[in-house]
């Protein structure tokens, strides 16, 4: 399931440096240039879950698959991206293909790192680059008002098609995100051919200086004060240090390096597993002696669904899922034990997949 999270930002404020940290493919370019990125670089992600080390202790496989979501790195926006400027146009084509927002804000100061924006002002940064996504939204639905204005005059079905469509027109002209409407699932269709850009979930990155890696600083402050009361999520870490600690190999060098700077978990693991989480998506595990794997689903999904993500014969020649739940896995310790105590549930079609569940399906084709 091949779901993307898009990071974006002005220029020079980490998005490349961050990227080359999250990536497990090939680094991206990162320079102190403007428009350094041109062609938006596509990484793997592997999502950190504690959960796989547990079933690996248990089940002792040949192998162990994580679950992963993609990173894309598209270039620095600036302002008047909306209207062309800085190769806009192309640059926010890029974003609207991804399914999520990861928005990177500098916090920090660096006279060596160029800004055109002044002096830091990460509330006015986050400001520029929602504009922008907003101002692109706006031509796009007013675009498309005009066509379904003339077309309502003929086809009365199509005026609530209109209602929306003025409601999202009139939330872009407050300067507000059309994902703030909260629009339901009939709605959302008025809209949905648009794929608009401030229609995606947002998660923030305030990139500080190492001084600040675990207290934040009064940039952050800031903008976590505001995004908060937007009901967005704040990450603060710093890119340069992230960037350094993916480059180990070695676990047992990486771990010094993390131990020096007081740190448990890279800032990275927080930041991939926030955005797994802003994508709306939930995992359940196979585990047998050839392989302990996590797979990706939406929440919410139905078992046929979530063995459809192993191969479509499964779900469409789905009969039942044998399910153990993670939690009764570890403590018995073994399929078979669950097995004989009773906490191997046999599910049918209706059965609503829950994170963590450890699953094997039967089916004909």
């Amino acid at each position: 399931m091949a779901l993307q999270a898009g990071i974006v930002g002005l220029p020079n404020v980490g998005k490349s440096t961050l990227f080359n940290a999250v990536s497990n493919s090939a680094k991206a370019q990162a320079s102190n240039y403007r428009f350094c990125t041109i062609e938006p670089n596509v990484g793997l992600v592997n999502v950190p879950d504690e959960r796989l080390k547990k079933l690996e202790e248990l089940v002792k496989p040949n192998r162990v698959v994580p679950t992963q979501i993609e990173i894309v790195d598209i270039a620095g926006l600036v302002r008047g991206a909306s209207k062309g400027e800085g190769l806009g146009n192309k640059f926010l084509a890029n974003i609207r293909e991804v399914d999520a927002i990861i928005h990177v804000i500098r916090c920090f100061e660096d006279e060596n790192i160029l800004r055109e924006e002044g002096p830091i002002n990460p509330v006015s940064d986050k400001e520029i680059i929602e504009t922008e996504l907003q101002l692109k939204d706006l031509d796009s639905i007013e675009k498309k008002i005009q066509r379904v204005e003339k077309m309502a005059k003929s086809e009365p079905k199509l005026k609530s098609e209109l209602d929306v469509l003025l409601s999202c027109k009139s939330q872009l002209e407050k300067g507000k995100n059309i994902i703030s409407l909260g629009l339901s699932k009939e709605e959302k269709s008025a809209i949905e051919d648009l794929f608009l850009l401030s229609d995606k979930p947002i998660l923030y990155v305030a990139n500080v200086d190492e001084a600040s890696m675990h207290t934040g600083n009064k940039y952050s402050e800031i903008l976590k004060s505001m995004v908060e009361k937007e009901g967005n999520q704040l990450i603060v870490m710093t890119n340069a240090i992230e960037a350094q600690i993916a480059e180990f190999e070695n676990p047992d060098d990486r771990q010094m390096f993390m131990d020096e700077y007081k740190m448990t978990e890279p800032a990275l693991d927080r930041l991939i597993r926030s955005a797994y989480k802003l994508l709306n998506l939930s995992t359940y595990f196979t585990a047998g002696v050839q392989e302990v794997r996590a797979w990706t689903i939406h929440k919410g999904w139905k078992a046929p669904q979530a063995a459809g993500v192993i191969h479509t014969d499964f779900e469409k020649g789905f009969i039942k899922a044998e399910v153990i739940s993670y939690e009764d896995f570890v403590q018995l310790g073994s399929e078979a034990a669950c097995r004989e105590n009773g906490k191997l549930r046999i599910e049918g079609k209706e059965y609503l997949v829950k994170d963590g569940d450890i699953m094997h399906f039967r089916f004909n084709v």
